[in-house]
């Protein structure tokens, strides 16, 4: 039974180390070129990365995609590099599109908000339902502002 649960701690260190690894590679240019490649949603060459990066030459194209292979996020092929593992933290791809998972809670909140002020409103107005009514608006600013933050931020 001890066993059993070292092979358990054992595994659960290495995917930790693991997502700390993707942590460290996914910066700068090299998060980039793994959007680019998540976005593209097909194999893609040394040269197409440079031309829609607009890198200045194939080798550093070649770099980034060698570090991302490297940490197992993209694989080589015969037609071109290809995403192995999907990561999106905060993002949730549509297509070829990554939209904010907070953007999804602030048209929620906006959209209860309106129905609350529209369709609920009372004669009279109380202390519960100006409060109940200022809360979601605090809710839908607080994820309208998260959304803002992580596309001005790019992160996956």
């Amino acid at each position: 039974m001890n066993n059993q649960k070292y092979k358990f701690r054992m595994k659960i260190l290495m995917v930790m180390s693991a997502m700390k690894d993707e942590d460290k590679i996914l910066r700068g240019k090299t998060l980039h070129v793994y959007r680019y490649a998540l976005k593209k949603g097909k194999p893609i060459g040394i040269r197409e990365v440079q031309r829609a990066l607009k890198f200045s030459s194939p080798t550093l194209a070649s770099y980034h995609l060698a570090k991302l292979e490297e940490g197992g996020l993209l694989k080589q092929t015969a037609e071109g590099y290809v995403v192995d593992k999907v990561i999106l933290q905060n993002f949730v791809r549509l297509k070829k599109v990554l939209i904010p998972k907070y953007l999804f809670y602030s048209l929620f909140f906006a959209t209860a908000t309106a129905f609350e002020i529209a369709l609920f409103r009372p004669s009279e107005l109380t202390k519960e339902y100006v409060f109940a009514t200022a809360v979601m608006i605090v809710a839908t600013l607080s994820f309208a502002y998260e959304t803002i933050v992580m596309l001005l931020k790019n992160r996956i």
